[in-house]
């Protein structure tokens, strides 16, 4: 069985919330992300770790996404950017 190498956090979030109340959120995802990898045995450390916004629909909400890469995802995402830097 491959091992995973890569892990996502999603979190719907008003935009017309106070930003104290969104920093907050993020502060526990990134709490919670680390909290995750340590359970399945990855060093948070040695993660590199990238985050994305999305805008729902309704205009009103947008969804956080924090993404952890560790091992061969990591290698690859770091390419990518890489690559996509030099074009």
């Amino acid at each position: 069985m491959a091992k995973h190498t890569k892990a996502f956090m999603s979190r719907t979030v008003k935009k017309n919330q106070p930003t104290g109340v969104k920093y907050m959120t993020k502060n526990q995802m990134e709490y919670y992300m680390g909290a995750k990898l340590l359970e399945i045995g990855v060093e948070p450390k040695s993660a590199i770790y990238r985050w994305s916004v999305e805008s729902k629909e309704n205009d009103n909400e947008e969804v956080w996404t924090y993404a952890a890469y560790w091992g061969d995802s990591k290698e690859q995402l770091l390419q990518e950017e890489q690559a996509s830097k030099d074009n």
